[in-house]
């Protein structure tokens, strides 16, 4: 017990020396050249040179243990794999090393990036610690937290997904005698509203902030912090994939040659750019002033599909859209105010046994699960789309993702869309990125709102007849005479 006693003293006499030096305290915490660390002798050159600079930020402030000293924040745009993780985990073991009673949350856009990428980036580190005898970590599905064995309360970090809901979480971490810390991972996907609350405990002691990410919008706070009206309050570092070391330098060319370095998709996940002014705009203004009562022929056997949005919210509508092949504006649009889920039903009915179409998409999540199971119970076959849900084609992160994108592709090529101004602006005014596996994530509507704009329910309701795809049409009655045209004569030759 004596030898362990002596040499926790002489751990702690080290984590003391390494208080203004966290460079210091990776390179003596690790056993760097051995086992998983074979062939590595330390941090890369941007990993040194932002640690170096945090412990010159600590030494300027000087903080006392007890009067308050001035928020030590940093923000780092970049591009993929750079080793963001690691640093997050240093940075994380490195307080809590070197600061009794340190208090931090971190947080990552989704339960799946905490889990997989910053908690098993931290349970790797702290494996290899040597200091992972003072500290109990848990990595279940339950709780992601490290705290102090004999301080659990006192002395601990916590990650938390960066949901709105859980924006209490964020503020005072009541630590103001020691060092109370936030570290933001995937940084362009936390909502402002997490921002906000955040500023709130940055008031007490020593605290400090650490935003990662790379730079998919060029808005929200993220872009404010790099590049808007807070950027004087951060510690700024943009950084070049193809600069660091150990990066895929192979894959960079490759995507270079496909996409060209000048690409928001280039310029985003290698070059640590954020992407063009107006470039996130999902859908073009352009584009969808050509579809204006554009002059389409429907064929005799397109198949006539309804998409059904249901309001959300009390100042949303409920939209049915009425779309065969090209010519989404002759069949009809339907817009609903403050109607009720049964009404909503009883009225897709009606127009279902007027129109007989081939396939009925309705959005059934949350609200417009009734509405889906209403139908069924009238006879009429729906499909249930969940916007939320996994996407049945690559390259999109859920289906409403993927109802969009395939919804642009054919604005793209050209159909038939009524002129209405709100209809307009439901297309044009939806921005999106990408996560973290390079797949087109669209802004929610809760962001939307946030910059003012209403929720798309038009549009929504469009882009559900595009959700899946729909064999031609077999109607009863179809003889194979007859066709639609939507004012345009048709010359075959």
């Amino acid at each position: 017990m004596a030898d362990l006693a002596t040499a926790n003293k002489q751990i702690a006499d080290e984590m003391a020396a390494c208080y203004a030096d966290p460079l210091r305290h990776v390179l003596i915490s690790y056993p760097w050249g051995t086992g998983q660390l074979k062939g590595r002798a330390g941090p890369q050159d941007w990993q040194q040179q932002l640690l170096t600079e945090v412990g010159n930020e600590v030494l300027a402030r000087g903080f006392d243990g007890m009067s308050p000293v001035a928020p030590l924040q940093f923000s780092t745009a970049s591009g993929h794999g750079i080793g963001k993780s690691a640093i997050v985990a240093w940075l994380i073991r490195w307080i809590m090393d070197t600061r009794p009673f340190a208090k931090g949350v971190v947080t990552a856009n989704t339960g799946e990036q905490l889990r997989t990428k910053t908690w098993s980036e931290l349970a790797k580190w702290h494996g290899m610690g040597l200091t992972h005898h003072w500290y109990e970590l848990n990595s279940g599905s339950g709780s992601l937290n490290m705290y102090h064995k004999d301080f659990r309360e006192t002395w601990r970090v916590d990650a938390l997904t960066s949901r709105e809901e859980n924006s209490e979480a964020f503020a005072g971490l009541h630590a103001a005698n020691s060092t109370p810390f936030y570290i933001f991972d995937e940084a362009s996907a936390v909502p402002d509203r997490i921002y906000e609350v955040r500023e709130g405990g940055l008031t007490d002691g020593e605290p400090m902030t650490f935003d990662f990410g790379n730079p998919t919008r060029n808005s929200g706070r993220f872009y404010q912090n790099m590049l808007g009206r807070f950027r004087n309050n951060y510690i700024r570092r943009f950084i070049d994939s193809r600069t660091v070391e150990q990066t895929n330098k192979e894959l960079f060319d490759q995507w270079a040659k496909d996409y060209g370095e000048d690409s928001d998709f280039f310029k985003v996940r290698v070059r640590g750019m954020f992407p063009d002014a107006g470039s996130l705009q999902f859908i073009s203004v352009g584009d969808v002033e050509k579809c204006i009562e554009q002059e389409v022929f429907v064929g005799p056997s397109e198949p006539l599909v309804m998409g059904v949005d249901v309001a959300r919210f009390g100042d949303d509508s409920s939209v049915i859209w009425m779309r065969q092949g090209r010519d989404a504006e002759s069949q009809g649009m339907y817009v609903y105010q403050q109607i009720d889920t049964m009404t909503l039903a009883a009225e897709v009915s009606r127009i279902a046994n007027e129109k007989n179409p081939d396939a009925i998409m309705v959005d059934g999540g949350g609200v417009g699960g009734p509405v889906v199971d209403r139908l069924r119970q009238l006879g009429h076959d729906v499909i249930e789309i969940n916007f939320g849900s996994k996407a049945t084609q690559r390259g999109y992160a859920n289906m409403r993702a993927q109802m969009w994108g395939n919804m642009r592709d054919a604005i793209k090529v050209g159909i038939r869309l009524p002129d209405d101004e709100d209809l307009k602006t439901d297309l044009t005014g939806v921005e999106y990125g990408y996560n973290i596996r390079n797949e087109i994530q669209l802004e929610r509507k809760e962001d939307m709102k946030k910059r003012g704009l209403s929720s798309p329910d038009m549009a929504d309701a469009l882009a559900l007849t595009y959700a899946l795809p729909v064999h031609q049409s077999s109607r009863a009655g179809y003889d194979g005479a007859n066709y639609q045209q939507a004012k345009h004569e048709y010359d075959p030759f």
